[in-house]
Parts: C-alpha cells; structure tokens; sequence
C-alpha cells in the first residue's frame, strides 16, 4: 500500500461587505498527524489595501508572496500609482500560472480595496481568477462556508464581518483536526487597515 503525502491542512478565508474586507485564517501548520507549528502566520499585507490568505504548504505560501510584493513595488515605480485589487491577483495568477508544471501548492484568496470598492478573488494552485462576495479554502473549508452561506449579508458592516470570520473559522477549528490555534485577521476598510490576533 502506497504511503499518502501528507498535505497541509487549514482554513482560510475572505469575505466583502458595504464597507470593508475581511481576511482570515487559523494558524496551525500540520503535516498528516503531526502538528510542526502553532503560530503560523498565512495572512499577509500586500499594499495598504490589499491582502491575500493562503491554504497549503508555507514554503510555497512565503515565496510567492514576496514575489507578488516586489512585482507589486515595481508597478507602483513604473506607473506611479496603486495597483486595483484584480492586478495584485492578477501578478499572483502570473506567478502560478507560469509554475504550472511544477505548482505551488497553495490556494489564495486576494482581497481588499481599490477605487472601484470591495473585492475579493479567489485563486486555485494554477491561477484561476474568481471573483465572489465570500470564498474559503483548505481542509476546513466544508465547515467554514456552511457558516458563511447561513448568515452573510452583502450590506454587513465592518463589525458584523469581522463576527462572522470568527464564527467560521472557530467552527472549522472544533471540526478540523488540522485546523487550530488561534485566528490571525486583516480588516481592510477604505481608510485603513486592521490587523487582529485571537
């Protein structure tokens, strides 16, 4: 019997309302039974209104991160101007697209504000664009969205956002093995952003 590779569990989130972006995940790293880390960070900053989440391996997470970033500041030099929430998930798309022979194995969700409002996309290990009101990711996903589905409401405020977040991602906690240890959100609003630890 052929031994099965073991994949990172987690869930990730994002999810827009009238006023602001949501994106959250827990932070545990675990490979099959064995949990190798209890404070890993899968939310990042992109630019001052944009984020992107990530489910899957933190290598392949980090890295294409940080590549997104300095693709990011080189656009801001050469067009003198903040990138729109779909270029940010367009110079990821880019990046796994162009590693499709060889992939990352990380899904994404990007989100966040630009001058056309609230946006959040989610991105497959091939790069993938789709663009949605809420999208979850990794092995507690199945959890997490019967929570979303239940109580989202387009026009929810910042608070009532950041409420539903936690509940999902709390819930998938209790049923996900591999999923755990406190929650990391960042709150993007069109003014600023928030970052929160649980």
């Amino acid at each position: 019997m052929a031994q099965q590779f073991p994949y990172p569990g987690a869930t990730t989130l994002g999810i827009k309302g009238k006023d602001s972006v949501v994106l959250a995940s827990e932070k545990r790293l675990a490979y099959g039974y064995f949990v190798v880390s209890k404070v890993v960070r899968k939310v990042f900053q992109i630019t001052p209104k944009i984020g992107a989440a990530c489910a899957g391996f933190v290598g392949d997470m980090q890295s294409l991160i940080k590549d997104a970033q300095a693709e990011v500041n080189i656009y801001r030099y050469r067009y003198g101007r903040e990138p729109t929430v779909r270029t940010v998930a367009k110079v990821l798309s880019n990046y796994l697209f162009s590693s499709r022979f060889l992939p990352y194995l990380t899904e994404t969700i990007v989100g966040g504000f630009d001058e056309t409002g609230a946006h959040v996309i989610v991105l497959d290990p091939l790069g993938s664009m789709i663009e949605d009101d809420y999208a979850v990711v990794g092995t507690g996903a199945e959890i997490a969205i019967g929570i979303i589905e239940s109580s989202y409401k387009p026009e929810m405020d910042m608070k009532e956002l950041r409420e539903l977040a936690l509940k999902a991602i709390k819930a998938s906690i209790a049923r996900d093995a591999a999923s755990g240890n406190g929650i990391d959100l960042l709150i993007f609003t069109d003014e600023d952003l928030r970052l929160m630890r649980r």
